[in-house]
């Protein structure tokens, strides 16, 4: 691990493993992402990008390594319980519940703090919180609060399910593939929305495989190649490095870059 961020980290990943059997998909692999920032991994398919994100939402057991939030540990924590300690995600494919409206999908983020975790969005009887508000007028999702995710362009669902993750007032958002299946404006506006969220003082950590996209949105970039560390630095010092040139990005990004 050699970042150089100088910020108290928000996320912090020692050493972390994620072996199965004989196969290590994730080992040694670590970062420090502080707050206010947008941090990317690289990596082809079967690197160990996917796999490092289950392990830090915790959907599967570290074999080795630690897991902290604002230095706390949480590493043997189920879950559920991430929400309240400051973590929230979005998948790869759309999960929007389509029997419920773009404000009630949205109010199911903000319904993870509820007590006891009832799902207030589900009966439709309370007002909107603050949270959930905010997430929609940070997320521009005025205009279509009413609709149902079935009227919403695919880019526009992803920032449903975004403006749903932001309901939780999460203090680290992490994002895999955020921008797959999206024309060009719709990924320049979700690229946009990302830099203004960073500008808010929230912590992201993305897996993408559009490479421009990337470097135009992270603060830093960590390539990885069988669940370990190939290249870590600014955007461009990543995509220029060697390794990263020939196994990821091939010699058409090198002469482009």
């Amino acid at each position: 691990m050699t970042t150089t961020e100088t910020a108290p980290p928000v996320l912090e990943a020692e050493d972390v493993a994620v072996h199965y059997g004989g196969i290590k998909a994730v080992d040694g692999f670590g970062l420090r992402l502080p707050a206010g920032r947008i941090y990317g991994i690289l990596g082809p398919n079967g690197s160990g990008k996917s796999t490092f994100l289950a392990a830090v939402t915790r959907l599967v057991p570290l074999t080795r390594g630690r897991l902290l939030i604002d230095g706390e540990e949480y590493h043997t924590a189920p879950p559920t319980k991430l929400a309240r300690r400051g973590l929230a995600r979005t998948f790869q494919t759309v999960r929007l519940l389509p029997e419920l409206t773009v404000l009630q999908n949205v109010q199911l983020g903000a319904d993870l703090h509820a007590p006891g975790g009832r799902l207030r969005s589900w009966l439709g009887r309370d007002r909107p919180s603050e949270a959930v508000e905010e997430a929609i007028e940070r997320t521009g999702l005025g205009d279509v609060r009413d609709a149902w995710p079935t009227e919403l362009s695919y880019g526009m669902a992803r920032r449903v399910e975004i403006a749903r993750a932001l309901a939780s007032r999460p203090r680290l958002l992490l994002l895999d593939e955020p921008t797959a299946g999206m024309n060009h404006s719709e990924r320049q506006e979700v690229s946009e929305l990302m830099r203004k969220l960073r500008d808010e003082g929230l912590a992201q950590l993305i897996v993408e495989h559009d490479v421009q996209m990337m470097v135009d949105t992270c603060d830093h970039l960590v390539a990885m190649n069988s669940g370990t560390l190939v290249a870590e630095g600014s955007p461009q010092e990543v995509v220029s490095h060697p390794a990263v040139q020939e196994a990821y990005l091939g010699k058409r990004w090198r002469s482009h870059a």
